[in-house]
Order: C-alpha cells, then structure tokens, then sequence
C-alpha cells in the first residue's frame, strides 16, 4: 500500500494545529515540530511536519534531513540551505528560529543525540547511501 505522503503531511498539519501540537494516530507520542521553510526556487513558503530532539536546550532543535532514508535530501533542507531563517511551531508556541547544517565533530555530537533518542533511524545512512545531515535550529 502506497501512502499520500502530501495528503498525509496536510492532514497531519491540520490535527497538530488543532490540537496544540499534540496529534493523536500513528505519530501519538512522538516530538513532532512544523517547520514553515521558504522555497529555495519559489520564494513560498513550506510547512512540513517533523520528528525532532533537544541538544540540552528548548531553543536548540536537532534536525535529521534523512528523507526516511531516501537516496535524495528533503526539500525542506535544501529550502533553509537557501534562506535560513525558519518558523517553528512546537506545541502551542510559534517562533523564528536560524537554521544551519552542523559539521565535523558537532554534526557526530548531534547524530548520537539525535540516534539515541530515535534508534529507528539508525539504517538511514546505510539505506540512503549519503551522509545524512543533521540540522541545528537555534530560536
């Protein structure tokens, strides 16, 4: 079975909206944010919903750019690849967060975080066959 993963992300948006960024079904319980990107090409922006852990502060996301293991990053990194400044909204609160792609010994530091609190994910680089980046947003 193939999944709309558009359709999904829509409707996932609307119930975390509608429910202070608490949404129920399949991502019940999990730290999920909304990151509103610009478009790289289009100027526009972008809302996608996104699992997400805490380096040691709440003003201190950790962002995988896995794209659940694609061979391809997400649109959305390449979107705060070229514009920078991003909205977050994280429960019931919005606010402007700078994004940047952490390297060297932040990006492993940042990885081991970001892998032990979503072990799942640990295949990801193998599956992809990239280096997957990992993503800091500082409010």
């Amino acid at each position: 079975m193939t999944i709309d993963m558009a359709a999904f992300n829509r409707s996932l948006i609307e119930e975390f909206r509608a429910t202070g960024g608490r949404p129920g079904g399949p991502v019940a319980g999990i730290d999920l944010i909304l990151l509103t990107t610009t478009g790289a090409r289009t100027g526009r922006p972008h809302t996608t919903p996104l699992g997400y852990t805490l380096d040691g502060s709440p003003d201190r996301i950790i962002l995988f750019a896995s794209n659940r293991g694609a061979p391809r990053h997400p649109a959305w990194f390449h979107n705060l690849v070229a514009h920078s400044e991003v909205q977050v909204e994280r429960r019931d609160e919005t606010f402007t967060a700078r994004a940047r792609v952490a390297e060297g010994a932040e990006r492993e530091h940042l990885l081991a975080l970001w892998l032990a609190a979503s072990p799942a994910t640990a295949t990801h680089e193998a599956m992809a066959g990239r280096t997957i980046p990992m993503v800091l947003l500082q409010r």
